[in-house]
């Protein structure tokens, strides 16, 4: 394994585990000391308020868990696909790669300490313009879920391999 490639390697968990850290503080804030759970809603700016809501399934409330069982089962399944997330990053040489991967890993540690601890995950960012929300009210494992994700597609689709010449495809 060379240099460069175990020092990406510490890029991603390191980056993972701030993502987590990150995403675990602010739900902290948003629960204890601002108490959003009782005020429902707090305006910051014109386009953006703090929202409370409890997901209790997935991504876009897929897969909602109704009992416990199902709620261990989601625990369970994401879990195994952090695990795939972490296998795969330890394969992968480009820090580009890595680098999504690691945000992907460290949003969805964030998201099954929440389902594990309290049995939803705590959402409370709600980007809107006017009365119109592009978005569902999300936090910053969800966030950092999907611009992991963007990053990889837009990686794979726009960067090519390595041509017959050698030329690379880029890091």
């Amino acid at each position: 394994m060379s240099e460069p490639v175990t020092k990406y390697r510490r890029q991603g968990l390191l980056l993972a585990f701030a993502i987590f850290v990150a995403d675990q503080i602010a739900k902290y804030l948003v629960t204890v000391p601002l108490n959003l759970e009782a005020a429902r809603s707090i305006e910051i700016l014109p386009f953006f308020d703090l929202t409370w809501a409890q997901n209790y399934g997935v991504s876009m409330g897929f897969l909602t868990a109704d009992n416990d069982m199902q709620r261990w089962m989601l625990v369970a399944m994401t879990f195994v696909i952090a695990l795939v997330v972490l296998a795969w990053m330890r394969r992968e040489a480009l820090r580009g790669d890595i680098l999504a991967l690691g945000m992907i890993l460290g949003g969805a540690f964030g998201n099954i300490v929440d389902r594990a601890r309290l049995g939803y995950v705590v959402d409370y960012a709600d980007l809107h313009i006017g009365e119109f929300r592009p978005f569902l009210i999300f936090n910053i494992a969800d966030a950092a879920i999907t611009i992991g994700v963007v990053i990889l597609l837009a990686r794979a689709l726009l960067l090519r391999e390595k041509d017959d010449n050698g030329a690379d495809r880029g890091a």
